[in-house]
């Protein structure tokens, strides 16, 4: 079994388990962006370029819904109404979790 570290915000929600709703925990987008993130952040492995912290929900938020004039620029912001209707279908906003990924806190070693 192969292991990754990824670096969490401190205060974000704890991973949800599999099927239930997103909670924007981040771990799913800090260890490798989605399809759709893969075309944003042009690579396959790592954390999604897309993905956004907010201090004032104190959790993880895609980009490509959140802040998608921020990810296309002012030249495609035009665009950023299609990219925020597009990325809530391709990432399945509010479908639920289906990251299988475990998650151990960092004074846990393995």
């Amino acid at each position: 079994m192969a292991h990754q570290v990824i670096h969490i915000h401190p205060a974000a929600p704890l991973k949800p388990a599999p099927g239930v709703p997103c909670n924007g925990c981040g771990v799913c987008c800090l260890a490798e962006p989605c399809p759709l993130g893969q075309l944003i952040s042009r690579k396959r492995t790592g954390a999604c370029n897309a993905l956004r912290w907010s201090d004032a929900e104190a959790l993880y938020r895609c980009g490509a819904i959140s802040d998608a004039e921020g990810l296309l620029g002012p030249r495609w912001r035009w665009a950023a109404p299609l990219l925020r209707r597009l990325a809530r279908r391709w990432i399945a906003a509010g479908v639920g979790c289906d990251a299988t990924l475990q998650t151990l806190p960092s004074e846990q070693k393995t």
